[in-house]
């Protein structure tokens, strides 16, 4: 298998201009890897890098689009505190797509950004939430219909402890080895879903087999162990960038990580052939999604 991650030596958030080889790369699945782009925290930000910053009951620590926080314990300095530094890696990000992919810009929706304080190690989830499982990520309360999850990463961790991925194989690969397990598309399964309010509108054929893909590299222990993949130790002080809807990954170990998510609308890609929307309806023959849901 070639390697499914790309390095690049830059270090400046807002001054790192694309390159047409980079953007086929993160739109072929792979993950751009930034060894020496690290989010500097200041000494006060040093000292939200704890565990028992996030309140108990939050997985993680959430900066909403319009500024709000959730998740952070502590008292009203702490929450201005987290709010602050999230708010700055949210804006350095945006700085950084924006160099890499100008064409999308204009174009992405902003979602929330999250600070994730917690050892991936010691997490209890079940076997589908568990992230320790290769995936690709798929909603299975909101449909997208074909649009892409853009993420940037950045590990802060302050003890220099990387955080480590496994990294597997390209899509198309996952696809044809999964697409034939996977349960037919019920139209009135999809209206029913949606009546009972399981999802938030009517999931569509392409969400239906997405999730198919997740749940069944995740429910397959000798895919798990076997598929082709990469380990890789994302060190501490880095960043990286994928679409984690088309990149194979699986987060193994590490603590303290910011991350920011921008949803591109499908078709919006620099080449829209190569993702999973455009794979998916060439492998199944159809259109995955009604003209109205694009």
């Amino acid at each position: 298998m070639q390697s499914p991650i790309v390095s690049i030596d830059a270090n400046d958030w807002r001054n790192t201009p694309g390159r047409t080889e980079w953007t086929a790369a993160v739109e072929s699945g792979k993950v751009l890897y930034f060894p020496q782009l690290a989010f500097t925290l200041s000494e006060q930000e040093k000292t939200l890098l704890r565990p028992d910053v996030r309140d108990p009951k939050s997985r993680n620590i959430s900066l909403n689009v319009d500024g709000a926080i959730k998740g952070v314990a502590g008292d009203a300095a702490t929450q201005a505190a987290v709010a602050a530094m999230v708010t700055r890696f949210r804006a350095q990000a945006t700085a950084l797509i924006a160099g890499l992919f100008p064409d999308y810009m204009p174009l992405v929706r902003m979602a929330p950004t999250s600070y994730r304080p917690s050892q991936v190690e010691t997490r209890a989830q079940s076997w589908r939430a568990d992230d320790k499982r290769m995936h690709v990520d798929a909603f299975p309360s909101r449909p997208n219909y074909g649009e892409r999850i853009l993420r940037v990463f950045s590990n802060v961790n302050p003890d220099g402890q990387p955080r480590v991925w496994r990294v597997g194989e390209p899509f198309e690969d996952v696809a044809r080895k999964f697409l034939p397990r996977a349960k037919p598309y019920v139209a009135w399964q999809a209206k029913a879903l949606a009546m009972l309010h399981v999802t938030k509108s009517l999931r569509s054929e392409y969400d239906h087999l997405m999730l198919q893909l997740h749940d069944g590299m995740k429910g397959d222990m000798d895919y798990q162990r076997n598929a082709p993949q990469e380990t890789m130790p994302f060190a501490a002080g880095s960043s990286w960038v994928c679409f984690s809807d088309q990149a194979v990954h699986a987060v193994m170990s590490g603590q303290y990580m910011l991350e920011q998510t921008f949803f591109l609308p499908p078709g919006k890609e620099y080449n829209p052939e190569a993702s999973p929307l455009a794979i998916l309806t060439r492998m199944q023959g159809h259109p995955l999604v009604a003209a109205a849901q694009r």
